[in-house]
């Protein structure tokens, strides 16, 4: 399999143009050119007012494969093409008993417990809120009726905080093992759309993930795992530095050697927990800030020029940061073109938001958060879970400045540069729901949050036309935007530092930013814990 590289095309080519431009570059002949797939394909919008183009990265077969290297030799876009297919490292060993366990059913929960049951090892999973269906409905309620549940919510359920996201399905993680291309492929063969495979920004959307991810459940059950819904580990059993089991709220014990930690961002209860366990954690670096709102055709003239609207390219969007003069890092989170702001409290009397978008990506509006990176040096000392305490005293403000009802605080843009409390909307309608109480967000995070904010966004209607538009909408508060904490593991057994047996994973343990970056470290505790699990078994076969 050779691969070549930056075979750029025009917007509107046709399709046997590929195939065309291939033979051309490569000075083959049709009969030498067996078969074709596209890895990737980005555009090239530079030029956005003249002309945008697709650039592709082709993997190809073709009939004499080393002479054509041979002749490339010295092309650094013609060479072969990586072996990125999947191979298991173990298979769970006959007349095995213990089954692993893992804690939360998130992206990350997901992939372990996919992956261990493929190599039949059986997993528990136990995931403290409802399944995806039942989940969507106490969604709702949140954001059409103001009631809030505090185990099925945007945060906790099947799917994970990923699950009412844009469904984005990229990430800069370094992945030398293509990992990413196991989730993808699991993605594509329980019903997410087959261009994700190779588009620049693959995203699913939220609607089109949920039934992905309970077709997913139903894989792994068939394959002998077992998912339990509304069962929230409530404690470790531990034995000299060995984790031998959990505790669930109702009392009941599950005994296991293996228990893979694939918690949320959000598990604040469980990080307390943890931390009374003695289970080594620490504070880590988090971001905060606001959701801002824009026209989506605003944002895609900007981006896309003329060719703005084109249904090859949709919603476009973007990736923003500032050096603001304080000191502080200023820059876009989670950019959700075309779709809508999200009440993702978790806890009642707090809000916080978040972003999604569905897969068509045709709501009114662009959201970002505009968030200031954060450190716990400088910004919160005081022990592992000081972040955990910031977050919730601040989001315990945006309640009460939201009016007391999970509505949010809200406030225009033009007002919030010039430092006055805002009382009208204009054009821009914000997509919050339950809805927003508008007045001044200076009140809602630290002077040097809101002073950088305020030198941030006039420098980024710089790069974006219009983005510091008056009447564009800041929402508040974004809070979640990582784990204010992560738990120290082995950089090759992945197991916990003090604890035997516990494989701290996923973005709750600080290891993941994200739906594909989760299930990477999915699959690499699976695969660290069923090494581990096949030699303790042969060690007690001798």
């Amino acid at each position: 399999m050779i691969r070549l590289s930056e075979l750029a095309l025009p917007l509107d080519h046709a399709e046997h143009a590929l195939r065309e431009a291939i033979l051309t570059r490569l000075g083959i002949g049709e009969g030498e050119l067996i078969d074709f797939t596209i890895f990737k394909r980005s555009y090239d919008a530079r030029k956005k007012n003249t002309e945008i183009t697709f650039v592709y990265i082709i993997d190809l077969e073709v009939s004499n494969e080393t002479a054509l290297l041979a002749r490339f030799a010295d092309d650094v876009h013609v060479g072969p093409a990586p072996d990125t297919a999947y191979y298991p490292v173990a298979v769970a060993p006959e007349g095995l008993a213990e089954r692993p366990i893992v804690i939360g059913f998130g992206p990350c929960g997901l992939f372990a417990a996919l992956i261990l049951a493929q190599m039949g090892f059986n997993p528990i999973v136990l995931e403290r809120g409802r399944n995806v269906r039942q989940r969507t409905q106490d969604t709702w309620a949140l954001w059409r009726q103001n009631t809030l549940m505090t185990e099925s919510n945007v945060q906790f359920g099947e799917g994970g905080a990923g699950l009412f996201s844009d469904g984005k399905l990229y990430s800069q993680v370094k992945d030398p093992k293509f990992y990413g291309r196991k989730v993808m492929r699991e993605f594509v063969e329980y019903g997410a759309p087959e261009n994700i495979l190779f588009v620049n920004k693959p995203h699913i959307g939220t609607f089109r993930l949920t039934s992905v991810v309970a077709k997913m459940r139903e894989q792994i059950q068939a394959l002998g795992g077992e998912i339990r819904f509304e069962s929230k580990v409530t404690d470790l059993l531990l034995d000299n530095g060995q984790v031998t089991g959990v505790e669930l709220s109702d009392g009941s014990q599950l005994k296991s050697r293996h228990v893979v930690l694939a918690l949320g961002h959000s598990a604040r209860d469980t990080f307390r927990m943890l931390h009374a366990r003695d289970v080594q954690i620490e504070a880590k670096p988090f971001a905060i800030g606001f959701r801002i709102e824009h026209p989506q055709t605003m944002i895609d003239k900007s981006r896309l020029g003329k060719y703005a609207g084109h249904e090859e390219l949709g919603a476009a969007d973007y990736k923003l940061i500032h050096h603001a003069k304080n000191g502080r890092a200023v820059y876009s989170f989670c950019m959700c073109p075309g779709g809508q702001v999200v009440a993702a409290t978790s806890e009642e009397g707090r809000v916080v938001t978040n972003g999604m978008s569905q897969y068509s990506r045709k709501e009114r509006n662009a959201n970002a958060g505009i968030v200031v990176g954060i450190n716990p040096e400088q910004d919160f000392p005081g022990g592992p879970l000081a972040g955990v305490e910031l977050q919730e005293k601040l989001e315990s403000v945006a309640y009460q400045l939201g009016g007391c009802d999970y509505s949010a605080p809200a406030q225009l843009v033009g007002d919030f540069i010039r430092g006055e409390a805002s009382s009208e909307l204009g054009e821009v309608i914000p997509s919050y729901q339950p809805g927003v109480k508008l007045g001044d967000l200076a009140k809602a995070l630290p002077d040097y949050v809101i002073e950088a904010i305020r030198e941030a966004l006039p420098a980024f209607g710089k790069k974006i036309r219009g983005f510091d538009r008056d009447d564009a909408v800041l929402t508040g508060i974004e809070t979640r935007t990582s784990s204010p904490i992560r738990i120290p593991r082995d950089t090759e057994s992945l197991q916990s530092l003090n604890v035997r047996g516990l494989y701290p994973a996923g973005e709750g343990a600080g290891y993941a930013g994200g739906i594909l970056s989760a299930g990477i470290d999915g699959i690499k505790v699976a695969e660290a814990l069923a090494l581990d699990m096949v030699k303790q078994f042969q060690d007690q076969s001798l």
